[in-house]
């Protein structure tokens, strides 16, 4: 299927502020760019790197006054979403070496944490894919969903204590549970169409069978419709704009996803 995406920001600046932002996508196994547009106003000079991650993200530095950025794009993605049960757990011998770091405790994925929780979950179900489908089914059922909850990152410890989180807050605590029993697990943020409200999304990844897998305990059918933009550790890996300073804050954020025939640029 064939999504637009876009997402506005606006800002007001009080002093010339540096920005690092990670608004751009990347075409790669799962998705395809067909087309893209970023804006700044009042435009600025911009440095592009790709970060130790693999993603595409811009240097800028923003002046006084008011403050706006636009990323749109048209993006080719799967109708559905991959699934393997019964997909095999990879032995850590195995593993590639770029895959290795996601099976760390991370600043907000105290992995460290959850061994025995993890374990207790999991109990049953065969190693790999189904123990990632565990954990996923326990925090849908045990963790609620509260999509317009607070703005500040939790750890998957906070998350646990208190018994409800935005999306990122599931991903954290997924996250960290499926790296508490061996399996790699990484963070991922962007776009999911027909996402109430709609806003930027967070879900994980787990790496089994060989490769890596798409779990969002936040839906209660994985479905097609993800757009990615970034991965990470957690969320200090993958925020869509750091700036350094003053604290600044969107004035206001914009997000959209439509579904679309065919390409129209």
């Amino acid at each position: 299927m064939w999504l637009h995406t876009s997402c506005d920001m606006t800002f007001e600046i009080g002093i010339p502020t540096p920005f690092i932002l990670m608004l751009r996508l990347r075409s790669g196994a799962h998705q395809w760019v067909g087309s893209e547009k970023f804006r700044l106003d009042p435009g600025v000079p911009v440095y592009e790197f790709t970060d130790n991650y693999g993603n595409l993200c811009q240097r800028l530095i923003a002046p006084p006054g008011p403050f706006s950025i636009h990323s749109e794009a048209e993006v080719k993605i799967a109708y559905e979403v991959d699934t393997a049960p019964g997909a095999y757990f990879v032995e850590i011998e195995y593993l590639p070496d770029a895959v290795l770091s996601y099976l760390l405790a991370s600043r907000y994925c105290e992995s460290d944490r959850f061994c025995q929780m993890a374990t207790e979950i999991t109990a049953g179900h065969l190693l790999g894919y189904d123990q990632v489908k565990a954990i996923e089914n326990y925090l849908r059922n045990n963790i609620r969903y509260e999509p317009e909850g607070s703005d500040v990152p939790s750890s998957a410890v906070e998350v646990n204590t208190r018994g409800w989180g935005v999306c990122r807050d599931f991903a954290h605590i997924g996250i960290a549970m499926c790296r508490s029993i061996s399996i790699p697990a990484r963070m991922v943020v962007g776009y999911l169409h027909n996402l109430e409200p709609m806003d930027l999304h967070a879900w994980f990844e787990a790496y089994v069978g060989g490769r890596w897998y798409t779990f969002d305990a936040t839906q209660k059918v994985l479905k097609g419709g993800y757009v990615v933009m970034g991965y990470g550790r957690d969320a200090a890996d993958v925020a869509i704009y750091n700036q350094f300073g003053p604290a600044v804050y969107p004035m206001t954020q914009n997000v959209k996803v439509k579904l679309l025939d065919e390409p129209v640029s």
